[in-house]
């Protein structure tokens, strides 16, 4: 890692025809075969600076300043014919979501030879095929004929981020930029991702740029790491340094919503929220909600200091000697849990002749938050969708509060319907773009409750503020939110029913950690105060042992290993526990 790949200097995205900045400021340096993280909340700006590498903004933006050079080509200056042959060969760019880099209606091994003869027309049809054969390979894919005549639809989604990064690496570029490209990805395909960016780097000589909000997963892979917040880089430097001695209070708060699949323990969120692009003040941005602020913090936005150890940052206290790492985070307490809620025995579950679940026997206890764990394709949400009624091709009854539950939910009375919620993984699905984050609050509470206007208003603006969202975005649409708001609104609809029972599938996987530590505060003073019941399925093990009671471990649709959450991360019983547990990224282990 000697010498600069890629060089950013006072790079500035504003908006169009606006003095307002989106990012500001913005200087760093990636070495050829270094992996740079890019880390912060959502809204911090970490798109936007991904983007501009590639010379390119949303709509709506503009780049105003700063120079970006990759290797000797000069990004912002290069015309659009020369910016369209550097995009793939010279900058190649892998997004969160694979089924947007992938076409629906070409076979994969048209698409990754489209990018060959697109990029590098010197190469004959055979040596094309050559290199789509050694692309698949280096990406751990079978390099096959019958492989390339497949459609994207075909793969799993860890194969489809796969395609994505052979489609990336195809013409060796000097940088690649990744943005959240393991988001929804079970820790195993996680791990295959990352070993595969890494190895991919190291092998061709190529830059990155890992934009995520997973800070355990950057402190596995990145050499270096850039903190964002509010549009300007508040802290970088060494991953090793800045995960175990922050100096920046945002850094440090950040640190503190990481869940430790080490031990069990609370996380913490960060009060407050981001200030809008339109609404950042002229000091330090942070500064509403930093216990450390000053007058001055609130005034004049802090210049860089560079610390003896390379590490560089933007805070008035930056020379006051405290380094913040992981030890200030207390234990968490164990609630107290009751009788059976819900129970399962012998459980079949089935699509058409493809039998999905066998032999599932489960029982959710009042107050408890049973966690739901395991690979894509394990089986997870078919259970959890026979739960809530949205599949009911299965055998043996789900009994709900000692009574049997109709299989679809139709079959169920209005009092069931509103004691079991479900929140959907995928909040760009689950919203219906055609109504505002009001409307789609108010729905549930209009149909379980006879409220009037004003108590209804009320309560909508109470179930944002329970997830941490200002009461006025019940004005706007889904398409007006950020990824990680849109799921905080699918929390706070689920919770405006009052429900007994809430199945959460996937549900912090696109929320960044302060958000998601926010929520985990959120679930768990309502357990607390309520006895909300909580079926958690995820795949983040981390975030289990911070709020789960005990643990199921699916693998092929049986449960293979189910026990208290510190008997199964003390002494797990089977292999495939034991490999999930392995691939579990870390900041301790990391650092």
């Amino acid at each position: 890692m000697t010498g600069a790949a890629v060089v950013v200097e006072g790079l500035r995205v504003g908006l169009a025809g606006s003095p307002l900045a989106i990012v500001e400021e913005i200087d760093f340096e990636i070495a050829a075969s270094e992996v740079l993280g890019l880390v912060g909340e959502s809204g911090s700006g970490k798109t936007t600076v991904g983007l501009a590498l590639l010379g390119h903004c949303r709509r709506g933006a503009e780049i105003t300043a700063g120079r970006i050079m990759i290797g000797d080509i000069e990004i912002l200056r290069a015309d659009p014919a020369a910016l369209r042959a550097a995009r793939g060969r010279i900058v190649a760019y892998v997004p969160q979501d694979p089924g947007t880099a992938l076409n629906p209606a070409l076979r994969v091994g048209e698409q990754l030879e489209e990018m060959l003869a697109a990029h590098l027309p010197e190469m004959n049809a055979a040596a094309r095929r050559t290199r789509l054969l050694e692309m698949l390979e280096e990406v751990r894919l079978p390099a096959t004929a019958a492989l390339l005549r497949r459609f994207a639809h075909q793969f799993s989604g860890g194969q489809q981020q796969r395609l994505a990064l052979a489609m990336a690496f195809a013409c060796r570029p000097r940088l690649i930029v990744l943005d959240e490209p393991t988001t929804g990805l079970d820790v195993s395909t996680q791990a295959h991702v990352l070993r595969t960016v890494r190895e991919l780097c190291r092998a061709h000589g190529v830059a990155a740029l890992y934009v995520s909000h997973d800070l355990a997963v950057v402190a596995e892979l990145a050499h270096r790491v850039v903190v964002m917040y509010a549009g300007r880089i508040v802290e970088q430097g060494a991953g090793r340094d800045v995960f175990t001695a922050a100096r920046h209070p945002y850094t440090e708060r950040l640190l503190r919503a990481i869940p430790d699949p080490a031990r069990r323990r609370s996380v913490v969120g960060i009060p407050g929220h981001a200030p809008s692009v339109a609404r950042r003040p002229s000091g330090c941005a942070f500064a509403p909600r930093c216990d450390r602020a000053t007058e001055l913090c609130r005034q004049t936005f802090p210049p860089v200091t560079t610390l003896p150890n390379g590490q560089r940052l933007r805070c008035w206290h930056a020379g006051d000697g405290a380094a913040h790492g992981l030890s200030e985070k207390g234990e968490e307490a164990t609630l107290e849990v009751g009788p059976a809620l819900l129970s399962m025995r012998g459980l079949d579950a089935s699509y058409g002749d493809f039998t999905v679940l066998q032999a599932v026997e489960l029982e959710v206890r009042t107050g408890e938050c049973l966690a739901l764990v395991g690979e894509s394709g394990s089986g997870k949400t078919t259970l959890a969708r026979c739960i809530a009624g949205l599949h009911h091709h299965y055998t043996q009854p789900v009994v709900f509060r000692g009574r049997p539950l109709g299989r679809a939910v139709g079959e169920r009375d209005q009092d069931a319907r509103r004691r079991i919620q479900y929140v959907f993984q995928n909040p760009y699905a689950s919203l219906n773009p055609r109504r505002t984050v009001g409307e789609a609050i108010a729905r549930p509470l209009r149909l379980f409750f006879d409220l009037g206007r004003g108590s209804l208003a009320r309560r909508v603006a109470g179930a944002l503020e329970k997830v941490s969202l200002p009461a006025a975005l019940a004005g706007r649409y889904p398409d007006q939110l950020s990824g990680g708001e849109r799921q905080r609104v699918a929390i706070a609809r689920a919770l405006a029913a009052e429900p007994d029972l809430l199945v959460c599938d996937e549900i912090t996987s696109a929320l960044d950690v302060s958000v998601q530590a926010a929520i985990m505060e959120l679930l768990a003073g309502l357990r607390g105060s309520t006895g909300l019941s909580l079926l958690f399925v995820t795949h983040n093990l981390a975030l289990i042992r911070t709020i789960a009671d005990r643990v199921a471990v699916m693998s092929a649709g049986r449960i293979v290993e189910i026990g208290a959450t510190e008997a199964i991360f003390g002494t797990p019983q089977a292999d495939y526990t034991r490999e999930l547990l392995t691939n579990t990224p870390g900041l301790p282990t990391a650092a």
